[in-house]
């Protein structure tokens, strides 16, 4: 009797008839003799709903006192989501309880909105599957050291996932979603995309923080440090599916770079157009510089992404980085009133209007050229690169955002993906 996590999206629970749906693929995988853990999202668009009836009654949600009630507004999607599911697992005649996150309970930080898993008390949940019951356990929440409410972020219910069955040393992790699988890019940009029966861990990890949105980068991360076995597949399949096949459906995040994983250089096209640049000119060109303009906006908690200082001229340089567009704003005030004026620059200048795009592949360690393909490939479409990026399975370039699309299906078609078998 294996141990087995689901995780279902806010599309898979976006109605009462595919909650049915949902209980009834669980109930099928308990009738096997498998212990059930599921962790849902809430229901599709209802976060979105919530957060916006909180900007009515108050647009400055930036404080901590505001962040704090932000968690306790949202996390109230998740809890009617494991609610209405324990309900329909019991109309198909399974024993079900569900759970918040502080009532397994599942530790955070305090960093409201963006808090982070540190540990996860698994007593109560294994109990009840000895007991014979399904346990559905909110996604994207858990409780700090002060009994209060937290939230993980956007995607957190895969981060939730992740780390209950790495908690409790599962069997296996699945990933419902409405995909079925990792494609080698967006097939609403490229139709000629395809399904990747596996891909590594790696590729997946960066896939993930280059703006694949499959997975959560944080559910990645979890999976790799505690070796999950991860699958992603479509809870949009018939829930009445051979349990074999659906156990072998979808796409396996793999830690063994084998025979059978495919061997393109390139695996796949990712791509992000929430980023947004901000520069900060005529800094003046000494050690420590990156550390007085980021050190202030890490203390806001705004992460940052790809960084570039130019070439000094005269003592003076400009120092361009990305972040997420939702901070822009916030970055923008940060450095106009806190940065530049004890820098002595001579002023911070903005572009929420681009984006990043990425080739990704293990192969790109064994083969040369592969970034200068790249580069040639935009540049025969007329694409200006802005930043450069690279490690040694990516390379991500920012551009203005007009080009995104025709970025990816250029690189795409370039790199041959259309030919991998899926």
């Amino acid at each position: 009797m294996a141990l087995i996590v689901h995780k279902y999206g806010g599309t898979s629970m976006g109605s009462t008839e595919r909650i049915r749906n949902v209980a009834k693929r669980v109930a099928k995988w308990a009738r096997a003799g498998h212990q059930m853990v599921v962790v849902p999202s809430a229901m599709s668009g209802e976060t979105n709903r919530l957060l916006g009836l909180a900007k009515e009654v108050s647009p400055a949600t930036h404080t901590s006192a505001m962040l704090r009630e932000l968690d306790m507004i949202a996390c109230t999607g998740e809890q009617v989501s494991v609610g209405l599911l324990s309900l329909a697992l019991q109309a198909e005649g399974m024993q079900a309880v569900s759970y918040s996150g502080w009532q397994v309970p599942i530790r955070t930080d305090s960093s409201h909105t963006k808090a982070r898993i540190e540990s996860i008390d698994d007593a109560r949940v294994r109990a009840d599957l000895a007991e014979g019951k399904v346990v559905v356990i909110t996604g994207f929440q858990g409780v700090d050291e002060d009994s209060n409410v937290t939230t993980l972020g956007r995607g957190g219910s895969d981060t939730s996932a992740v780390a209950v069955a790495a908690a409790m040393k599962a069997a296996e992790c699945l990933i419902y979603t409405d995909v079925d699988g990792v494609y080698t890019t967006d097939p609403r940009v490229v139709p000629e995309a395809r399904r990747l029966n596996t891909v590594s861990f790696e590729e997946m990890l960066e896939m993930a923080s280059l703006g694949s949105k499959v997975l959560q980068i944080r559910s990645v991360e979890f999976a790799g440090k505690y070796r999950v076995p991860l699958r992603v597949l479509s809870s949009f399949t018939p829930w009445d599916i051979n349990i074999d096949e659906e156990a072998k459906s979808g796409t396996l995040i793999t830690f063994e770079e084998d025979e059978k994983m495919e061997q393109a250089v390139v695996s796949g096209i990712a791509f992000n157009r929430d980023e947004a640049k901000v520069t900060v000119i005529g800094v003046p060109d000494k050690p420590g510089i990156a550390f007085q303009i980021l050190g202030p906006v890490a203390d806001a908690n705004i992460d940052v992404d790809v960084i570039l200082q130019n070439v000094s001229h005269a003592g003076k340089t400009d120092f361009s980085f990305t972040v997420h567009r939702n901070d822009y704003a916030r970055t923008l005030d940060l450095l106009k009133n806190q940065v530049v004026p004890a820098l002595g620059a001579a002023d911070v200048v903005g572009d929420p209007k681009i984006c990043k795009v990425s080739i990704v592949g293990i192969g790109m360690r064994s083969h040369a050229g592969v970034a200068c393909k790249m580069f040639r490939t935009l540049s025969e479409d007329g694409i200006n690169i802005q930043m450069i990026t690279t490690s040694e399975i990516k390379t991500s370039v920012v551009i203005d955002e007009k080009y995104m699309e025709l970025a990816v299906r250029a690189l795409h078609k370039a790199f041959d993906l259309d030919q991998i078998a899926g």
